[in-house]
């Protein structure tokens, strides 16, 4: 069943699964999909947590307010997590909702029990040039502004974003795909530059949790439950 909140200016569209006695987990997706991507994972997520999948701004059944960037999703999570009650929580972000979940847990590291970034880093000046998209003939599923405005954080970020972490203070697991075109080696650099995070490889492309969902929830218990 979907729900919708009205958190930071719009509305969110939301999913939850599982017992709500289990700890938190809130999921956060990659550009152009929506809460539906995580069916692969959900069943496996659910024996040990409560999930929330969430739209992120532009994306399913959220709104669509034309203004997007990483910063304003961030804003718009936190500001769920405060709506929903959700007091600390499992943070799991799949490529632009790991970027998302990361300035999370930088700005509000006491929110977050684990990280978990699949193929995603925030990006490092210089290592991901994504040139502008044109708009498609068909329709899309999202508000293809999103695309464009996400590709243009990508081509300049704000430098700081990378330089913080260092100091990220949360538990981190970044799971790469040996296969994805996200190069390896930046996941790689952002993993040592985290204090004690761990990098996990799974053969696969971008999208891990549905091209390998076995191994993707491998790597999860293992980081969780060591």
């Amino acid at each position: 069943m979907t729900t919708r909140l009205d958190v930071n200016g719009v509305t969110v569209a939301y999913q939850t699964a599982g017992d709500p006695g289990n700890p938190p987990m809130v999921l956060l997706h990659g550009l152009g999909d929506n809460r539906t991507d995580w069916a692969t994972v959900l069943p496996d997520l659910i024996e040990t947590h409560y999930v929330y999948a969430l739209d992120l701004r532009g994306h399913g059944d959220s709104s669509r307010p034309g203004k997007y960037s990483f910063e304003l999703m961030r804003d718009d999570v936190l500001a769920f997590l405060d709506a929903t009650g959700i007091d600390r929580c499992v943070l799991v972000g799949h490529s632009m909702g790991g970027v998302v979940a990361t300035l999370l847990a930088l700005a509000a590291p006491e929110r977050v029990t684990h990280l978990v970034l699949e193929d995603s880093s925030v990006p490092r000046p210089g290592s991901m040039p994504r040139p502008p998209l044109r708009q498609p003939a068909e329709p899309t599923g999202f508000d293809f502004a999103a695309v464009n405005a996400i590709r243009a954080q990508l081509n300049d970020p704000d430098p700081a974003w990378w330089q913080a972490l260092s100091g990220l203070s949360v538990p981190t697991l970044i799971i790469s795909g040996a296969e994805s075109p996200v190069p390896h080696e930046l996941l790689a650099d952002a993993a040592a530059r985290i204090p004690g995070a761990i990098l996990a490889s799974v053969t696969a492309g971008h999208h891990v949790h549905t091209e390998q969902p076995t191994a993707f929830i491998t790597e999860l218990r293992r980081f969780l439950n060591p």
